[in-house]
């Protein structure tokens, strides 16, 4: 990830040194929320919750403040990043996306590069300012998820076939990248598994969970009691490729393969991480019914191991439904989601198997240009195997309020 980040900052100050012409533009957002909680402890505070704040949390707090920054240069290179502070489970404040862009002007086909820290363009829920949601405050599970294990931290090459240019009513372009440092990503579904909510990692920063009996055993007594999700681990280059198809404007589709490449034998002693073998495929989809009406649905299907044997292997699906009205200065959703965790490995004294049905229903008005506030309920019914180690239920049922003002600049 250093290294990464040094060859940026190489080519940025390079950059700034001949650019005649350079362009800067700066956004930001603060989110200042009411948010009731569950009454279990949140898994940020290493409790078996399944929402992002809990019983020891501050009901009121800037549950996110983000800062994007681009800097154009006059050769069609730019170099872009976004900062956050998040206040759970301690204040802290990290970059989630930091990258160069090479994307020169072109007649016909369009080709572009990206080099650094970057999100893959799977998701069409988490578009908004800093890889955020504009239909609702949480999260989907599995766009969730993505948002804490997973980060490209290396180099894609996209190729775009624009509609307007070949006087078509298909947009397409083909994604493909190769990456490093994605190694442990799998941990959290395994010990945690999926759930909605709106934390996004910071780049090298880890995210714990519950106390679990099993690392008290010798074949996972080396595993730390946290996820360093954006480590390498093995050494192996990981890869995703992806298709986007876009049709008048109105329907979108997209899909990718991503596969981090994990030899799940490997350990990092030093960092108490193994390498994960995690791959999965998902389909997103986004119909604009009307101008004011969007459908967007999601489904993501794969498989984590790690371990010498595969001792821990699961496959996991989820997907969702969401349905987005814009009336006026107003918007309404509501989305219905399942996050279904399998477990198919033989070591009973490691039960990894959970389930998570959720309901999310949101409204939101704009004040202005700047300010907006809106409510949101999420009904989330969690079944983790685990629990019961712990002398709870399996199945734990919360029902979420969240008060937010927003602040953009």
């Amino acid at each position: 990830m250093s290294k990464i980040l040094g060859v940026c900052s190489a080519l940025l100050c390079t950059h700034a040194a001949v650019a005649a012409n350079i362009q800067t533009k700066f956004e930001g957002k603060f989110d200042f929320s009411y948010d009731t909680g569950s009454e279990s402890v949140s898994w940020l505070d290493k409790g078996w919750g399944a929402t992002r704040f809990g019983k020891n949390d501050n009901k009121l707090s800037v549950s996110r403040a983000a800062l994007a920054g681009r800097i154009d240069f006059a050769d069609s290179w730019s170099f872009q990043g976004v900062a956050q502070y998040v206040p759970d489970p301690k204040t802290t404040v990290g970059f989630t996306e930091a990258f160069l862009e090479y994307s020169p002007a072109a007649q016909g086909y369009h080709v572009s590069t990206k080099l650094g820290a970057f999100y893959p363009k799977m998701s069409l829920e988490n578009t908004g300012f800093g890889w955020s949601s504009p239909y609702s405050y949480h999260y989907s599970a599995l766009n969730a998820w993505l948002g804490e294990e997973i980060r490209t931290i290396g180099a894609e090459l996209v190729i775009k076939r624009p509609a307007r240019k070949f006087r078509s009513k298909y947009d397409f372009s083909f994604h493909g990248a190769v990456f490093k440092g994605n190694d442990p990503a799998g941990t959290l579904i395994a010990w945690r598994g999926l759930l909605p909510h709106d934390r996004q990692t910071h780049l090298n920063e880890r995210i714990g969970f519950a106390p679990l009996y099993s690392l008290q055993k010798p074949q996972l007594s080396k595993q730390w009691q946290h996820s360093d999700p954006f480590h390498e681990i093995d050494g192996r280059f990981g890869y995703y490729f992806g298709a986007h198809l876009e049709y008048l404007k109105k329907h979108s589709l997209r899909v990718y393969w991503y596969d981090n490449n994990g030899d799940p034998a490997v350990l990092n002693e030093t960092i108490g991480q193994y390498a994960w073998d995690t791959r999965f495929l998902s389909v997103a989809w986004k119909s604009k019914l009307t101008k004011q009406t969007h459908l967007v649905a999601q489904a993501m299907s794969g498989s984590t191991a790690m371990g010498k044997a595969r001792g821990v292997n699961n496959d996991f699906h989820s997907w969702f439904l969401l349905l987005s009205h814009k009336w006026q200065d107003y918007r309404f959703s509501a989305r219905f989601e399942q996050s279904k965790v399998i477990d198919k490995d033989h070591w009973v004294f490691d039960p990894n198997a959970s389930d998570n049905q959720a309901l999310t229903l949101h409204a939101s008005r704009a004040f202005s240009e700047r300010w907006r506030a809106g409510v949101e309920w999420l009904y989330s019914d969690s079944w983790l195997s685990y629990r019961y180690k712990s002398g709870l239920p399996y199945d734990v049922k919360d029902k979420v309020w969240r008060a937010t003002i927003s602040y953009q600049f």
